[in-house]
């Protein structure tokens, strides 16, 4: 008897997605075994079986397919229903002549009934859904309320989920939040002849990006191939340690120690525009949800502005210097980027391959970045 009754709530809940014809509910006989729940929103789900048999088939079928169905029904039926001045407005539907071979519904008949003028509660609906078979005795009827079941939200979202998982070509918008630093750097010697060398604050080096990528299945439906590009604005920022700052003339960029300040900030930023494109495998999970997804490419930028700022204390105030120049920086910049993400967390990497400053006009050294994108 508790083996019945399990089998019997199991096949409540999912006899919403069996694929049998749908029609009025009618009222079973005194032979049916009935089960009816009442949910917290006020809905009730009736099922009425001839036997055991019939609940042991309901096993097998889906909630979230026929959901999907009803919901995009209810939306029309509602539609429809604006103009009924209160009457009731039936209409049917004939999914599996629609589309044959997809083990769709036969028949779907769905009434809604507009506002009662009458009524003091204000914006409440009624929409009864019934799905039925007179030969086999199986029904379910479901009555919404005040507001849409649960169930049918829930089947929206993932519908609009899975729209947007299958599109061809898609656009997103994120910020990239990471560090600067500077590899396969060498000692330079400076004006004077002599050998310099500087390091940079690894958390005051900071790399900002804001991003609008287009992300473009390759491969068809399912396809996990993908290739993404688009603009991204980047802020780069190298802060420099010891006491050092840039000066720079036509012709030649030095990082020397300030001899006179003692400075409390001193750093050079670089604006640039970026496109790079890539190329990323991306995995769903069951429920349609980016999985894990790793990818990599290039990408090529051109500095759009270039400044330096340094922060010290004159006489008891505190002073703010900036200065705005080329400072004999490359103007393109070229470089890797690669990606790798899992659920709701991307981190990325891009790493220069040519170096930040002019041949022979400044020292050498290559940008990389790393970070996470929000």
């Amino acid at each position: 008897m508790k083996r019945l009754s399990s089998l019997l709530a199991v096949a409540l809940l999912t006899v919403m997605a069996a694929p049998c014809r749908v029609q009025a509910a009618t009222r079973p006989s005194l032979n049916d075994d009935t089960i009816m729940v009442k949910l917290p929103n006020q809905a009730t789900m009736t099922l009425v079986t001839k036997n055991k048999a019939q609940l042991r088939q309901l096993r097998t079928y889906h909630l979230d397919s026929l959901m999907i169905l009803l919901d995009k029904y209810i939306a029309q039926a509602e539609a429809a229903s604006q103009n009924a001045d209160n009457k009731a407005v039936t209409m049917e539907f004939y999914p599996d002549k629609d589309h044959p071979g997809t083990n769709a519904p036969e028949q779907v008949r769905i009434t809604v009934r507009a506002e009662d003028a009458k009524s003091t509660t204000k914006g409440n609906r009624f929409i009864k859904v019934s799905v039925g078979d007179d030969e086999k005795g199986e029904t379910v009827k479901i009555n919404l309320g005040d507001s849409a079941s649960d169930s049918a939200r829930t089947a929206k979202s993932k519908r609009k989920r899975e729209e947007n998982a299958n599109k061809t070509v898609h656009s997103n918008f994120n910020v990239d939040l990471g560090l600067n630093a500077l590899v396969n750097r060498s000692p330079w010697r400076d004006i004077s002849g002599q050998e310099q060398t500087f390091d940079l604050k690894p958390l005051g080096s900071r790399y900002v990006a804001l991003t609008y990528h287009y992300d473009i299945r390759v491969g068809g439906k399912g396809s996990p191939f993908h290739l993404i590009t688009g603009p991204e604005l980047a802020f780069n920022n190298y802060m420099f340690e010891k006491n050092r700052r840039l000066t720079a003339t036509d012709t030649r960029t030095d990082i020397l120690r300030e001899p006179i300040l003692g400075l409390e900030k001193s750093k050079l930023a670089v604006t640039t525009i970026n496109l790079p494109l890539l190329a990323e495998l991306s995995f769903r999970d069951k429920k349609g949800n980016k999985a894990f997804r790793i990818g990599g490419g290039g990408y090529a930028g051109y500095r759009l502005s270039s400044h330096t700022k340094i922060k010290y204390e004159s006489e008891g105030t505190t002073r703010k210097d900036k200065d705005r120049g080329s400072f004999n920086l490359e103007d393109f910049q070229y470089g890797l980027q690669g990606g790798i993400g899992v659920h709701g967390v991307d981190l990325f990497v891009k790493y220069g391959l040519n170096d930040l400053f002019k041949d022979n006009r400044g020292p050498k050294g290559q940008t990389i970045s790393f970070g996470v994108s929000i």
